[in-house]
């Protein structure tokens, strides 16, 4: 399947690559306004791509019966098209990709950034609820979760913080698009992360102003990895796009060079 994938390549680089994995709604772009040229003058070969029907990538089926195993068959893909073992990078539901992948495999490192809890999202789902129920129950009955951010408004309130400008939420909101059904029922129920079953190293950030997931599932998420998550002052859960991204960034720059990489 073709993917869609941006690629920042540093003049002089580091040995290890970074895959960066998106989350719901989202693709490869998102990586691409701050991350990937950030990380790349750090010396380390970036990548991001698009999961399956997401931004420019091929769709094998409808968006709607798409599930998490398949988008980890895209992470699959792309990790073993790479010269060096990578460190991964995934963003909310692309963190819930990231731990499911890791299940049997070695790799130098991952971070989560504000991903899927342990425990899945029904947290999160009762809190969205309960906030813009009217988009919630159009989500349900149309089996389709576009509803749930279709609105600038709605984006603002899911993804971005106070303080971002009208603007740049607007244009963020601008390169939303719908998110498979399936997929969020593997996130609440079917495909939950099994820490046990991973052996990687991993780091978990996250936004202390998060309205999807909680300071407290984040803990829980990090604790099953062994930690403490690094949690960013103001930041909310698009912390790849939010203004205080730099924070999150050199969060995981300073992870990576404690562990040599």
């Amino acid at each position: 399947m073709k993917l869609e994938r941006i690629t920042r390549a540093p003049g002089e680089g580091k040995a290890v690559p970074l895959v960066f994995v998106h989350g719901a709604w989202h693709g490869a772009w998102c990586w691409d306004e701050f991350f990937l040229p950030y990380f790349a003058e750090q010396g380390y070969e970036s990548h991001a791509f698009s999961l399956r029907g997401h931004g420019k990538s091929e769709r094998s089926r409808s968006l709607r019966t798409t599930r998490i195993d398949h988008y980890v068959e895209d992470l699959a893909s792309v990790v073993e098209s790479l010269e060096a073992p990578p460190v991964l990078i995934g963003h909310s539901m692309g963190g819930l990709v990231v731990q499911r992948y890791l299940e049997g495999r070695d790799l130098p490192g991952a971070v989560l950034l504000a991903p899927d809890p342990v425990g899945g999202v029904l947290g999160a789902t009762l809190r969205m609820a309960a906030r813009h129920p009217a988009a919630f129950l159009r989500a349900n009955l149309g089996l389709r979760l576009w509803p749930i951010v279709a609105t600038p408004e709605l984006a603002r309130d899911a993804f971005f913080p106070a303080d971002m400008s009208e603007a740049d939420s607007d244009r963020y909101w601008s390169r939303l698009q719908d998110e498979s059904y399936l997929a969020y029922l593997d996130m609440m129920v079917f495909r939950l992360p099994r820490p046990g079953r991973v052996t990687t190293p991993i780091l978990v950030v996250g936004g202390e102003a998060d309205r999807i997931f909680s300071i407290a599932e984040m803990r829980k998420t990090a604790a099953a990895y062994g930690g403490d998550p690094v949690m960013i002052p103001g930041a909310a859960h698009d912390l790849m796009l939010d203004p205080r991204w730099q924070q999150a960034a050199d969060a995981i720059l300073d992870w990576l060079a404690g562990r040599g990489l």
